[in-house]
Order: C-alpha cells, then sequence, then structure tokens
C-alpha cells in the first residue's frame, strides 16, 4: 500500500511539472504578445516604450542609452545610417533626439555625433570626433517641466569626451525610442549603409516618474522595411531584464 502511494505520488509529481512547462511555454509568449507591439516603418527599426501603446499620456521625461559607433562598409554608391535615442515621433511631429552617423560617401567612410529638435534639421556635434569601435552613451531629460527645458548629452566614453546642453523644446512627451534608422537626406530616404549589427546596452526610460527598462512599460517594436515589404534589417528580442537588443543590417 505504501509502495502505491509512492508510486502515485511520484506520478502527480511528473505530470504537475509538465503540465506547469506547457502552461509556460504557451502563456509566456502570449503575454509577451500584449505587452509588445509590432510596428513597420520605412526608416526606423528598434524599440519604443509609453505610458500606453494605444493611447499614450504625455509622461516620458527621460530616456537613456549606450551602443558602440560601428564600421560601415564602404559602398559604390552613398549609403547612410543613424542611431540614437528620442523622445515623442512615433505618429506624431515633434521628436528630440541625439545619436551618431555612419555613412559611406562619395567612397569614404564618415562618422559624427548629432542631435535634432523637430521640425528643425539636425546639427553636429564637432568637438567631438568620434570612430569606430567607441563607446557612445546618451541621454534626454526634461529639466524644468514649467520651461520646457531639456537636457541633451552624450558622451565619447571611449576618448572621455562629453557634449551637454539645455534647450527649451516643447515636447509631446508621449514615447521613448531607441532606434536604426536610414536618414532622410536631401529631402529623401537615404540608401541604409551596412554598419553590420548595432547593439544598444543600459536602456532606461522614466514614465510618470517611474523609471526602468523595455520590460517596465507597454513597449513596441519597429521593423524596418523597403517599399516591397522586405526587411532591411534584423531585430533580436530584447535581453531577460530588457536592457539590450541587437539591430543587424540585411
Amino acid at each position: 500500500m505504501k509502495t502505491n502511494t509512492f508510486f502515485l505520488i511520484v506520478l502527480w509529481l511528473i505530470l504537475l511539472i509538465a503540465s506547469v512547462t506547457i502552461l509556460s511555454s504557451v502563456v509566456t509568449p502570449f503575454l509577451k504578445t500584449l505587452r509588445t507591439e509590432t510596428l513597420v516603418s520605412f526608416d526606423w527599426s528598434g524599440y519604443g516604450v509609453s505610458s500606453n501603446v494605444l493611447l499614450p499620456s504625455p509622461l516620458v521625461t527621460n530616456v537613456s542609452g549606450s551602443w558602440k559607433v560601428p564600421s560601415v562598409s564602404v559602398s559604390a554608391g552613398n549609403t547612410f545610417s543613424a542611431t540614437w535615442i528620442g523622445v515623442g515621433g512615433q505618429g506624431e511631429p515633434s521628436l528630440i533626439q541625439v545619436g551618431s552617423q555612419h555613412d559611406s560617401v562619395d567612397g569614404k567612410a564618415s562618422y559624427s555625433l548629432w542631435y535634432e529638435m523637430l521640425p528643425n534639421d539636425s546639427l553636429l556635434i564637432p568637438l567631438i570626433a568620434v570612430n569606430p569601435g567607441d563607446t557612445i552613451s546618451a541621454t534626454i531629460a526634461l529639466v524644468d517641466a514649467n520651461a520646457n527645458q531639456w537636457l541633451i548629452k552624450i558622451s565619447d566614453l571611449t576618448k572621455g569626451r562629453t557634449f551637454s546642453q539645455t534647450f527649451t523644446y516643447n515636447s509631446s512627451q508621449l514615447t521613448a525610442e531607441w532606434i536604426v534608422e536610414r536618414p532622410t537626406v536631401n529631402n529623401q530616404l537615404s540608401n541604409l549603409a551596412n554598419f553590420g549589427s548595432e547593439t544598444f546596452t543600459n536602456i532606461q526610460a522614466t514614465i510618470n516618474g517611474k523609471t526602468g527598462t523595455l520590460t517596465a512599460f507597454p513597449n513596441y517594436e519597429i521593423f524596418m522595411q523597403d517599399r516591397q515589404n522586405r526587411n532591411l534589417v534584423s531585430l533580436s528580442g530584447f535581453s531577460k531584464d530588457g536592457s539590450s537588443f541587437t539591430v543587424t543590417y540585411g
């Protein structure tokens, strides 16, 4: 009798573990789809967060992240790529952003840092000359809500150089993004430079006073496609703690 009871208990435990494993494999991806929306863009690829993906509120006050300047392949035609963090710009016209540029122009690779506040054009940061492999860290932060004062800060940690300046800007504060882009050049969408791969790390945003990574907020992934619906890059899932992901050319 005791032997039968023992085997029944073992069988029950095996069935319980199997049930939990199967349930987890089904529920976890389902919950992720409830939380991570998928968008398609002609020029952006990466991730963004907001208070609510469908109906966001103007609550974003900070975004930050790090990456390494990629080495672009020199091409016969001119090609362009940019890596940046930003606030706003998803489905609305305001966007404050800062990042790095990596292009192949006239048979030569070029690299730079810049910032932009739409509808104004981007501005280069000439005091910091960057090179492939340099580690970049950037932050955009609301420092005075009453005066719409935003701090834009970007550092080349490899060279120990920093640009930091406060600007007045009327942001929507609806979204925060970490993006690889094929930028618009001379009023035309450019051809994407072969940047290899780009990994964002140290991802953080502050929404409604709460600071966290991609897992802390409703988030969305953006896939860059051409007009024939072909993916121009591949986008990894984000890390378990939501602090990193990778965008790969092609």
